[in-house]
């Protein structure tokens, strides 16, 4: 397989975590294309034998961290972001469930969410990891633990009172109803 091929085969797995680290279908498109189009004008720079799928998620990261450089701004922490207003599909409390963790995924300080979509969601080991975002693999299981449990807290209390986000929300916690049909 030849090396553009190789590159257009991770591009589903490049628009998720794109996806995941924007919450904007149309930044994480361009984000992907960005990063297909650095990768096949730079393929020289790729060691053979090395991870592809490692080096294309640090080449978007690192558009990724300049874009939002370029913008002045962290819109993936914006209130008025498009996944803060998201309507669960009708009839689905999957979909609500869903929409809770998206919600609190977007909560975690962006080291930690890198972290947690780069190791639980594309399933790179520590030492990928480590790689892609250029820290020690110490620092990617630090930030991995507190990602963990400051998404478990975040999905069974909402924000901690006293959170540099604001003023704390308090949040009633649903209760799923089945239908019986």
């Amino acid at each position: 397989m030849n090396f553009e091929a190789e590159v257009i085969a991770w591009l589903p797995q490049l628009r998720r975590y794109a996806r995941a680290l924007t919450g904007d279908r149309a930044w994480a498109d361009d984000l992907v294309q960005d990063t297909a189009e650095r990768a096949l004008a730079r393929w020289s720079a790729f060691r053979p034998n090395s991870n592809l799928r490692a080096w294309l998620l640090t080449i978007l990261r690192h558009l990724y961290i300049d874009q939002l450089r370029g913008r002045r701004e962290i819109a993936v922490d914006d209130e008025c972001a498009p996944w803060r207003n998201l309507e669960a599909p009708q009839g689905e409390v999957d979909g609500l469930v869903l929409r809770d963790l998206q919600r609190a995924l977007y909560c975690l300080p962006v080291e930690q969410r890198e972290v947690l979509l780069l190791v639980c969601v594309e399933e790179l080991s520590y030492q990928e990891a480590s790689s892609a975002l250029g820290v020690p693999i110490g620092t990617v299981m630090s930030r991995l633990s507190r990602a963990r449990e400051h998404l478990r807290a975040l999905l069974a209390e909402g924000p901690a009172e006293g959170s540099d986000k604001g003023p704390a929300r308090k949040t009633v916690p649903l209760k799923v109803v089945r239908n019986p049909s």
